[in-house]
């Protein structure tokens, strides 16, 4: 017999269907700290059930390096695309995670802390893991360094 997550019976955690999970820390500019350009494509994202939102906080690295964390209806002029995410809080980021990612955040500015499953790929995930396959390798290339090699190519 298998056993659920919480240890009722039921499942596995193979047969968890889920997707890998990222993050990403945004910063913003001050003069347009809403993203109001972006944020409806994140929106779409969620809506189209290509990623699922799990963390999103909003913190702002002061002058004197400490981190303050904000509400979404302190970006810009309070109404932005991300209301829909307010209270999006798994408890996967605590505070060691924020300080973190404020290191990435220059001095005085507001960045958006996203962790973010990509649902997209839980089926395929799933179904690797439930024939007892493992990743043991996963990066990203940065789309300037991909642009760059573009370049050198064509040069």
């Amino acid at each position: 017999m298998t056993q659920e997550l919480d240890g009722t019976p039921g499942g596995a955690l193979e047969d968890l269907e889920s997707g890998p999970v990222d993050y990403l820390v945004v910063e913003l500019p001050t003069e347009r700290a809403t993203g109001d350009v972006a944020f409806p494509l994140l929106v779409d994202l969620v809506e189209r059930g290509i990623i699922r939102v799990l963390d999103l906080v909003v913190i702002r690295k002061e002058d004197d390096g400490s981190v303050t964390g904000l509400e979404l209806a302190q970006l810009g002029d309070g109404s932005t695309e991300l209301d829909v995410f307010e209270g999006a809080r798994s408890g996967l980021l605590d505070d060691d995670d924020l300080a973190e990612a404020a290191n990435a955040v220059e001095t005085g500015m507001t960045a958006v802390v996203l962790v973010y499953e990509n649902t997209w790929a839980a089926p395929f995930a799933t179904a690797l893991r439930r024939n007892g396959a493992q990743l043991v390798a996963s990066g990203r290339i940065p789309v300037q360094a991909l642009l760059a090699s573009l370049d050198a190519i064509e040069s």
